[in-house]
């Protein structure tokens, strides 16, 4: 009996920073040359209206969009997927959260894949936490995902910095959100409950970013900081199916970059 070939997927991740300039910048042409099998972009603020018709067409996929309701122009996530899901779901059912656009969740049958937009804190306190509770409550819903054995891909803008090799000046920003020591833990804890960052694990000594302040002539310089990643549930290592995760810092349009991951089932 013939062996059957295994289905090789290429996963990107890419913080988009506003698709209209994005798109401007040449951004469908940049998602053909990643030539990912699926791509998860964030921060599109686009309002509820827009999407479908004027962004949605990209030859050879499919896409689908979650707005932020709470304001206008703010946060938002899509999808472009050569392959069609055979669910998709919006949020995690709690309105707080899902109201913000944040979250896409697809199932591909061999994986379940999460795009997300995690909050950011650095405009005080109040967001802080509520970044935090953000934190708390999708990882409460992934691992029970975990927990009815499905295999899990998490991609997306974590807005956290994990550790020092991950941002090029981490003295000077102990004391920001992005990396405080509060952030950080949270990225502990999940890596203790199972979950792998996967360029870390495959580049253990990589200095590489995947974002830039556009003051500074920050790209240039390579100042930056690693937010951008790709966490997966242990299995999918421990079952051979991870084959490589990089970071593209060639691909312009914003000042995030895309990150990558490659799988083969």
């Amino acid at each position: 009996m013939a062996q059957r070939r295994a289905k090789r997927w290429k996963l990107i991740s890419w913080n988009v920073n506003g698709l209209r300039a994005a798109w401007k910048k040449g951004f469908a042409a940049s998602l053909q040359r990643l030539d990912a099998d699926v791509a998860c972009i964030q921060e599109t603020k686009l309002p509820l209206a827009e999407g479908a018709e004027v962004f949605a067409r990209i030859a050879g996929y499919e896409s689908f969009w979650a707005h932020c309701a709470a304001k206008k122009g703010y946060s938002g996530v899509g999808v472009y997927t050569r392959t069609p899901p055979l669910s998709v779901r919006y949020g995690i059912g709690e309105a707080r959260f899902d109201r913000e656009g944040r979250v896409i969740e697809m199932d591909f049958g061999d994986f379940l894949l999460f795009n997300v937009y995690f909050p950011n804190g650095q405009t005080g306190p109040e967001r802080l936490q509520y970044k935090l509770d953000f934190y708390e409550a999708f990882f409460a819903y992934a691992d029970a995902c975990r927990r009815r054995s499905r295999r899990v891909i998490v991609g997306g803008d974590f807005n956290t910095a994990h550790n020092e090799i991950d941002l090029a000046n981490p003295k000077a920003n102990e004391h920001y959100s992005g990396f405080l020591r509060v952030e950080r833990d949270w990225l502990d804890r999940i890596v203790a409950r199972g979950w792998v960052d996967t360029f870390r694990r495959l580049h253990p000594d990589a200095v590489q970013y995947s974002w830039w302040t556009y003051r500074f002539r920050a790209r240039e310089r390579n100042i930056g900081w690693r937010i951008d990643y790709f966490f997966v549930s242990r299995e999918l290592f421990e079952d051979g199916l991870v084959q490589e995760a990089f970071i593209d810092p060639t691909v312009a349009g914003s000042d995030h970059c895309p990150v990558g991951l490659v799988l083969a089932f």
